[in-house]
């Protein structure tokens, strides 16, 4: 019997990657994209708001949102197709070209609001290939047994991101305008560029070695493309003058395959995510805790904290115990390198999040929402980065940047939509209710973790 064998991936010595300078420099050149990144964010909208009315200020600081959306499932085809570290670089470089062109612009000039609106598209294009693309990256840089650590690792490095850039976003435009602030994105960003450049990537098979038929052993396991029970892969009728013929070696009948093109592997990967009894439902669970979650704590907290009366003193310390709780989850993943069960842990944490959110509309005090803010800081952190693990660990490497764009789909697409809606429902209904309604839209994400015996039982490799 003919069946389908994808070879492993290639990669750097397993090691503690903590320890691993190959990591490290993959860290660090993560680290400075996402400090440039939010530094970018505070530069844009001061831009946008002194060049225009608050309504255009918030069109410009939305518009990059659609072309990602749109353009992310294809961002994962072309990580896939051309590596991730590949896509990685030609990104940041981009972005650092066209952050350093505006910056350049606005000290001689003030083009207006159009330019800051064309700088936010292309921003936006340029991430729906770079946010797949950094998605792969870690099962390039160390072995499989440490990218749970990495996880954690690469969270520590947003939370430090999130903290560290806005207060040198905000020094930049203090020392020279947003000229200024935007020039300093550039070159935070052109930092990444050469450690990335200097890190060590293993090899990872082609989207062609997934479509090819190797002959096997008798009872050798079958890994196949997407859909197929039994490992074959998928095949059709002859298209072009490098159509490959496979099947003949072992007496079957030759059935024609078609070459490799764009759309057919944005459809394999939607297949094999599809037909994956762990990646489906964990995507699922994924939507479902981001839905839950995004609404009642970006747009929710103010609104909350402004009918209790907590002040933005208030409200600021209640943000500052959920970054600590998810720092803290990450640094757990990060000191730790796996967890037992990670199935059903991310599924429990997922679970007990969901109560604390529904939780954090009842209590009347400061202290009190500070210690909730924390617990679900804690919980919801360790939930999203044993999820982000199991995604990791879980996919076949030749599809890893197509899984990495369907989850941001989720995350950046889909969950954003939730902020509105959430203001409104708080609008007509109060904070009580809306933030329930959130914490069992959360709570199902749990429901369906745990439901599905494949994805409960799920192990972190050790």
């Amino acid at each position: 019997m003919t069946t389908t064998v994808i070879p492993p991936a290639v990669r750097p010595p397993a090691g503690p990657a903590h320890r691993d300078g190959n990591v490290l420099r993959w860290l660090g050149a993560y680290t400075a994209s996402m400090i440039g990144d939010n530094v970018f964010y505070i530069a844009l909208s001061w831009a946008a708001v002194r060049s225009g009315t608050p309504s255009q200020a918030g069109l410009v600081m939305a518009v990059s949102a659609v072309p990602r959306a749109l353009l992310m499932l294809g961002g994962g085809v072309v990580a896939d197709r051309f590596g991730p570290r590949r896509v990685v670089i030609g990104s940041d470089a981009v972005r650092c070209a066209a952050v350093l062109t505006v910056a350049a612009l606005l000290f001689v000039a003030r083009p207006g609001l159009w330019l800051l609106a064309l700088l936010a598209v292309v921003f936006g294009i340029v991430d729906a290939v770079f946010m797949p693309a950094v998605g792969a990256l870690p099962a390039r840089v160390t072995g499989r047994d440490q990218l749970a650590r990495v996880q954690g690792m690469r969270g520590l490095a947003v939370r430090f991101a999130n903290v560290v850039g806005a207060p040198l976003g905000g020094l930049g435009v203090a020392l020279g305008g947003s000229a200024t602030a935007f020039a300093l994105a550039g070159l935070l960003i052109a930092v990444s560029v050469p450690l990335l450049i200097s890190v060590r990537m293993g090899e990872t098979p082609s989207a062609d070695d997934a479509n090819t038929a190797n002959t096997a052993p008798a009872g050798a396991e079958a890994v196949g493309p997407p859909g197929d029970p039994d490992g074959a892969p998928a095949r059709g009728d002859v298209s072009g003058p490098h159509a490959r013929v496979s099947g003949a070696e072992d007496g079957t009948a030759a059935v024609p395959e078609r070459p490799a093109t764009a759309w057919r592997d944005l459809r394999d990967g939607l297949r094999y995510i599809r037909g994956h009894r762990v990646l489906a439902p964990l995507i699922v669970t994924i939507a479902l805790g981001d839905l839950g979650f995004v609404g009642p704590l970006n747009v929710g907290l103010a609104l909350l904290a402004d009918r209790r009366g907590w002040g933005a003193s208030g409200m600021g310390l209640v943000v500052a115990a959920f970054g600590a709780g998810a720092g803290a989850a990450a640094l757990l993943l990060a000191w730790r390198g796996t967890l037992p069960r990670a199935g059903s842990a991310g599924a429990a944490a997922l679970l007990g999040g969901s109560v604390a959110i529904g939780a954090l509309a009842q209590v009347p005090g400061v202290g009190a929402a500070v210690g909730v803010a924390l617990a679900i800081g804690l919980l919801a952190g360790l939930s999203g980065a044993l999820c982000g693990a199991l995604l990791q660990t879980q996919s076949d490497p030749v599809y890893l940047g197509r899984v990495t764009a369907v989850a941001g789909i989720v995350s950046l697409g889909l969950a954003p939509l939730s902020m509105p809606l959430t203001a409104a429902a708080i609008g007509w209904w109060g904070t009580g209710p809306v933030f329930a309604g959130s914490a069992v839209v959360c709570g199902l994400g749990g429901v369906v973790a745990l439901a599905v015996r494949d994805l409960r039982r799920a192990e972190l490799p050790r």
